[in-house]
């Protein structure tokens, strides 16, 4: 293979597709639960969810495709197998468990936090350790994205109830919007 001959060293372009992956690792493995989720919600805000975890599937497939082309645009290869996947990312599976809508959400809400709180990390190393102005600047994009997401997820928490309400003995709902989280 050619290496690309672009201003960066094979030392500054091999730490920064190692960053890239971490970060594919992570937006496969969000992807991966976010299909299941989608497949498995019910419940009276089904049809909100599914449409939601729909569009937010097809942005990380998306956003999966443009993290492996970044990482062959310089030089390097994509993790791209399921023991890659797990290997490098920091996203948790919950293999076998099935949660309500609430949990889902919540568990979408805190991986897509951990993902920005990770790409704030790359962003700041892409730039003053392997000065590559052009990943902190890609990786910034995928991390308003992911912004995004979980302002979405986020709202919908603190929104309508999506699970039963404890009820005090006037039937009145008792949660304020901290119990919610």
């Amino acid at each position: 293979m050619i290496k690309p001959n672009i201003g960066l060293s094979p030392e500054q372009r091999e730490g920064v597709v190692e960053l890239l992956n971490r970060d594919l690792a992570d937006v496969n493995l969000v992807l991966i639960k976010t299909k299941k989720y989608h497949w498995d919600v019910v419940g009276p805000q089904f049809r909100t969810l599914h449409k939601l975890w729909e569009e937010q599937y097809e942005a990380l497939s998306l956003n999966g495709d443009k993290i492996a082309e970044r990482v062959r645009a310089l030089g390097g290869y994509p993790v791209g197998t399921a023991k890659g996947f797990l290997e490098y990312g920091s996203i948790k599976e919950h293999a076998g468990e099935v949660p309500n809508a609430y949990g889902m959400v919540a568990n979408l809400l805190a991986d897509h936090e951990q993902i920005i709180r990770n790409l704030r990390e790359h962003v700041d190393a892409s730039e003053e350790q392997f000065h590559d102005t052009g990943t902190a600047d890609f990786l910034t994009g995928l991390m308003e994205e992911h912004e995004e997401m979980a302002w979405m997820l986020r709202s919908f928490i603190e929104g309508e109830s999506i699970q039963p309400a404890a009820e005090n003995r006037s039937g009145a709902d008792v949660r304020t919007p901290v119990e919610l989280r």
